[in-house]
Formats: structure tokens, sequence, C-alpha cells
């Protein structure tokens, strides 16, 4: 589900004589603990968790490179010996496994300039019907990304814009926008041959761009798995921000099942309000066992965090405290930050992935709670000696 980050347009803020200050902007702040600190810590299945973690070790380091981890004051040769260490632990082991947390790692509670307590979502690989030709109720397009699509990593031109993209295509000598969602259902890109699979249900593909992956389930028996692969660069926008300002759907009620069923509802609007999320993503066809995430290994459910890269490092491992989406019970765990996501932002903030399909996607749906997590920091290893 690797849903990258989209460059906002800069606002200029003009003080004037009497008007409060602007706030600060977020900033990451770490505060060291103790294991013993994190509430339901040997309860947990760190098995599960190491798994995870071991399976980012297995590839380089993704968005942000090893910037991201020094930026957390971990060094490249820090992260390769915990590395190491990690996937010399026997499986089926979960006590060696906690051991192995316990003993190279120490955790520390992240804040947004002082405050801990962050948002926490879920999100699923859906499942849809389709057809690799369009045709009866198979009329919506999924499409594979247009050949003169960039993406510019703006932090090559400036530190400040670390961890910033700047999406758009080809045109002759310039990089131009590529068009919005509207634009795109209207038929912006029709007659390029884009289109990888067309569906039955524009909401199901909506949906689909939102999770950033899925399994479409063809007329012949197959399952095909599409994964992210681009999108248009225009920034996202939660559609669920104007059914609550139509009050269509109270605050409190607001989940991914209530958009839906608002959406299946009122047919004669649905598409307008789904217009109003300009972005748009592109998908590839994917082989072998998915889904995939920003690191491009296969995510785990339940353990899986979706973060901002601006502020975290993909493969930290975390402690998650928030609630579970369905009982509402305390929901505590290690996870491991393997994915991204266009409305995950902040120092924070995280999307746990659920897993395939229809229950999946209830949890997923479900999930909308204040929480907060610890970040695992390697501890600095002992010089190798000969």
């Amino acid at each position: 589900m690797v849903r990258p980050l989209v460059l906002s347009p800069l606002v200029v803020l003009i003080a004037l004589a009497g008007c409060a200050p602007p706030p600060p902007p977020p900033s990451l702040k770490l505060e060291p603990t103790s294991f013993a600190a994190l509430a339901g810590w040997s309860e947990d299945d760190h098995e599960q968790a190491l798994l995870a973690f071991v399976a980012s070790c297995s590839r380089p380091p993704g968005t942000n490179g090893t910037e991201a981890w020094q930026r957390l004051g971990v060094s490249r040769e820090t992260l390769a010996s915990v590395c190491a260490a990690a996937a010399a632990v026997p499986p089926g082991d979960g006590e060696q496994a906690r051991g192995f947390f316990e003993k190279h790692f120490v955790p520390a509670l992240a804040s947004s300039n002082g405050d801990p307590e962050g948002l926490f979502t879920g999100y699923y690989e859906p499942e849809l019907r389709g057809s690799t030709h369009r045709g009866g109720p198979f009329q919506v397009p999924i499409h594979r990304p247009p050949d003169n699509l960039v993406s510019i990593d703006l932090g090559a031109f400036r530190t400040e814009w670390d961890g910033q993209q700047l999406v758009g295509q080809v045109d002759g000598q310039k990089v131009v926008p590529v068009p919005a969602r509207a634009d795109i259902d209207r038929g912006a890109l029709a007659g390029r041959d884009l289109e990888l699979f067309w569906v039955d249900s524009a909401i199901d593909a909506f949906f689909l761009h939102i999770q950033g992956s899925g399994r479409v389930l063809l007329e012949d028996g197959r399952a095909v798995r599409v994964g992210f692969a681009g999108k248009n660069g225009r920034p996202y926008y939660a559609i669920g921000r104007e059914l609550i300002r139509r009050g269509a759907i109270s605050e409190e009620q607001m989940s991914m099942q209530a958009i839906r069923a608002w959406l299946a509802e009122h047919p004669d609007e649905a598409t307008a309000v789904m217009a109003m999320n300009p972005s748009y993503v592109f998908f590839r066809e994917l082989d072998g066992p998915g889904p995939v995430g920003a690191q491009a290994i296969v995510l785990t459910p339940g353990r899986s965090l979706a973060v901002d890269p601006a502020f975290i490092a993909l493969g930290v491992p975390l402690w998650l405290e928030s609630e579970e989406p369905l009982t509402k019970a305390p929901l505590r765990r290690l996870v491991v930050a393997q994915d991204t996501g266009g409305a995950i932002k902040g120092p924070v903030r995280g999307d746990l992935f659920w897993g395939t399909g229809a229950a999946a996607g209830e949890r997923a749906g479900a999930m909308k709670a204040q929480g907060r997590y610890y970040l695992l920091l390697p501890k600095p290893q002992p010089a190798a000696t000969s």
C-alpha cells in the first residue's frame, strides 16, 4: 500500500496586529523510557513482530533511506548489526524474541510538540470484481501509470524539503500537473491504453485508491493482486469531512463503512463527492504474495503500520497503545513502520494494516481512535573484535 507523500503548497501567513502567532510546525520529540513502562509488553506475541522486523531488514532502507534512521540517532552500522542479531533469533521462541528487543533496543515515547496523543486508523486489502476487458457491468477502469509520469525528490534540492515529493508528467521540456480525479473520471486518460482492469463499481475503485492495493476477482475465476504504482500528485482530501460538513454523517458515526453506505444510497451525488478528492492512484499487477508496502515487502496483518516518513524511518519497531476497533478493548502490540499514506501526516499518526477481505475491512473501517506509540531505537552496538 505505497501511498507516498505529495508536496503541499507553501502557505504564507501574514501576521496582522492583534492576531495570534501561527502554531509551530510539528516536531517529533522522543523521551526514552523502559520496557517496564510499556503497558502489556510482556503479554504480546513478540515473534510476530520480530518476523515483520526481519522482513524490513531484508530490504535496503526505504523512503528517506539511511538519512531517516540517522535523524533518529541510528547509524548504518548499528542498524546492520541489529538486523544481523534479529536474523539469528531461533524461530518459534517467543521468549527469545522478546529478549532480543529488550537487549538491543530502548523504547522512547514519541510526541508532537510535547503532545504524545495522536490519531490511529486502519486499512486493508479490498477485493473487487473485475475483467480484463470493458463490457457489461465492468465499466470503471483501474489505470496503470502514464509513461511520462515522474516523481521528483525535493529533498535533493533543499534540505528543508526532505521527505517531500513533487509528482507530474513530462510535456516536452516541462513538468506539468497530472489531471485530477474528476478529469480522469471524465476520460482525460482515455485512448492511451492505460486500463489495467475494468471493475463493476466506482465506489469499490475509489476505496481501492484509498487503501493502495487490492485483489481483483476476475470472471474466469482468477484472483489478481494489484499494487500501488504511482500517483497523480494531487493532495489527498478525506471526503468524510465533506459529509460531516453537510450533516450527512455525524462526526461520532464517521467510519469507512458509513461513507461507503452513504455513497451507495446517494448515487446521484456520489460521483461529485468522490471527485472532491483530487488524488488518483495508478496500479500495477503483482506476482506472488502481497500486499506490498512502501518498503517493497509483504505487509503483515496487525503488525505493519503506515507512518509519516518525514518523521519516522521505515523499518522502525513501535510499541502501539490504542483501541481495538470492534471490541474497544485496549490495543497494545509491537508493530513495524512498513508503509506510508497520503493521509498519514505528523509525528504521532498511524494506519494499521488489518489484512485482506471483508472481515479485515470491518476492523479497518471501524478503527479511529486516539493513542500513542513508543519508538524502539537500536542501542549502539559494540565494535567487532578480531
